[in-house]
């Protein structure tokens, strides 16, 4: 199953096909989403879900894409990568305090993960929202959605808000966190080089290195020319290397 978005403008500079043994590492051997994740909930039927006291909801994601938005009542786990969840169910007693535990996440593979793992864990009443935020921001109108905020998205739209539309975040060229107009504005905020998240982690080397990158790609739009993703003849190349 494959899925299909549009945007105005290329969300990817460059094609990039990587062979990977799990495409989002959670680290737990022996999860099979095909034969224990959890029950699929359609976007019609997630709002449905929410209002349900019985429920507890989690949103599966790592903690700066929450920062962007979430279902309101939502736990947010807080965790830095995907594999930091396991350890989370183990320990977090409000997972039990209820009989149904439903989890959401961008684009639904995190969470069928997730929700199998619950699964060998005991938990029998486990849901997860099908297709994603993206298919809930895609499917519900904007007068019935129960999203608070943008959804990140790992490509260059940053983030989308109902029905998909490109959100208000751009992306810090220095760490790739995510940033807003309020970070653009701070002073710890160098075009290309650090935001207010990731000013004080660098060496000068490195920040010397990213602000003359910063400087080449002001050159080339000076000159209308493509920098970053920037397309050649490979056998051209070649040829011009040799002569």
């Amino acid at each position: 199953m494959h899925k299909e978005s549009f945007s105005e403008k290329a969300p990817f500079y460059r094609l990039k096909i990587r062979l990977k043994r799990e495409i989002v590492t959670m680290g737990v051997p022996d999860i099979n989403p095909r034969l224990m994740a959890g029950k699929y909930v359609k976007p019609e039927e997630w709002n449905k879900l929410l209002d349900d006291p019985d429920v507890v909801v989690v949103d599966v994601r790592n903690d700066f894409e929450v920062s962007l938005g979430t279902f309101e009542g939502a736990i947010n786990p807080k965790t830095k990568s995907f594999s930091e969840l396991p350890e989370w169910v183990l320990r977090e007693t409000a997972l039990r305090n209820k009989p149904k535990v439903a989890m959401f996440c961008t684009g639904g593979i995190r969470c069928e993960k997730s929700t199998a793992f619950l699964r060998t864990q005991g938990f029998e009443e486990v849901y997860h929202l099908e297709g994603g935020i993206l298919k809930y921001l895609e499917t519900v109108p904007e007068a019935e959605s129960r999203w608070e905020g943008e959804c990140f998205v790992f490509d260059e739209r940053v983030s989308v808000g109902q029905g998909l539309k490109p959100g208000n975040y751009e992306l810090c060229r220095g760490c790739r966190h995510p940033i807003s107009q309020e970070d653009k504005a701070s002073e710890l905020f160098v075009l290309g080089v650090s935001c207010p998240h990731c000013h004080d982690s660098k060496t000068e080397t490195k920040k010397q290195a990213l602000s003359e990158r910063q400087r080449q790609i002001e050159l080339a739009k000076r000159r209308n020319q493509v920098h970053i993703g920037a397309r050649y003849d490979a056998k051209e190349k070649v040829d011009g290397a040799i002569d």
